[in-house]
């Protein structure tokens, strides 16, 4: 009697499983490189792990694009910044030194409230700010209140994202309200363009991203924001819970790559497909074996 219940039980589950037309697992990124690269470490790892199949939609947006189509099932996962979870997603606001576990706790109960999508684990890393500038200026500065104490004297033009100047929180005229800066002029620049504009002296500090490869490429000394001005800004996967529930391996897989990617390892994985011009696929591969997460 309870061999026959447990056959219907399994034929009812596939049944479900068939109905709901879910086969394979669709996770995305944002159009920049670690965002590329991210998407195949979890991928990749998943297929090694499970049986479960994977398919890839890169760069499909900035995290405006990005969540809609995780809340409508276009895609299942993808990695989130913690600090833009909490800022440009839940609009809540930053506490100045406000601990990693707190604004995870924030934004995992924020996103299962208002989306049915949960926070995994962090992988590890935080791609956070770091105001940064050419070696060759010599400034003595390794704090941001440092290199405020030195502003005014040194003259310096800051140069930033026009976006930077508008936030509210964690932008630029709350920074110079935490911060004692005196900049002799501000600069609005397009992204793509703000390290060039720093490595060839057309500003002297930018709000650089702490995984960025061209921190590496432009030789640039970095600062550490020691009054913990802004969020924090941890890496982890966010999943819609439908999606946990159809692949019941999905969260234990995806959990057990936690801690497993540091700050230094995401720098030399976007350095590799920045500088050497290799493919993210295959640098996401090389850290999973690397790192003993999947063979050969």
């Amino acid at each position: 009697m309870k061999k026959g219940l447990g056959i219907m039980l399994l034929s009812l589950t596939l049944l479900l499983g068939a109905c709901n037309g879910k086969e394979e697992i669709v996770i995305s990124g944002k159009p920049w490189t670690e965002q590329f690269i991210l998407p195949h470490i979890l991928g990749q790892y998943i297929e090694a792990e499970t049986d479960y199949k994977v398919k890839y939609k890169d760069g499909l947006g900035e995290v405006a694009i990005m969540t809609p189509a995780l809340e409508k099932g276009d895609i299942d996962l993808y990695v989130e910044y913690t600090g833009t979870g909490l800022k440009d997603v839940l609009k809540e606001e930053s506490k100045a030194g406000e601990s990693s576990e707190s604004v995870f706790d924030r934004v995992k109960k924020g996103y299962e409230d208002k989306f049915e999508v949960t926070w995994l684990e962090p992988l590890g890393f935080e791609n956070g700010y770091t105001l940064a500038f050419t070696k060759d200026k010599e400034y003595k500065a390794s704090t941001y209140s440092d290199l405020a104490a030195i502003s005014a004297a040194e003259d310096m033009v800051f140069g930033a994202p026009h976006a930077f100047y508008e936030r509210k929180g964690d932008g630029f005229d709350d920074m110079v309200s935490s911060y004692p800066f005196t900049f002799k002029d501000t600069k609005s620049l397009d992204p793509n363009v703000m390290y060039e504009a720093v490595k060839n002296g057309d500003v002297d500090v930018i709000p650089a991203f702490t995984t960025d490869s061209r921190i590496q490429m432009f030789d640039l000394a970095t600062t550490e924001d020691d009054l913990g001005f802004f969020p924090k800004y941890d890496a982890a996967p966010v999943v819609r819970q439908e999606t946990l529930k159809q692949f019941p391996n999905l969260e234990k897989v995806l959990n057990s790559l936690a801690g497993k990617i540091t700050e230094e390892d995401m720098l030399k994985m976007n350095a590799r497909v920045d500088l050497d011009k290799e493919k993210p696929e295959d640098v996401a591969k090389d850290f999973l074996i690397e790192k003993g997460l999947i063979k050969k």
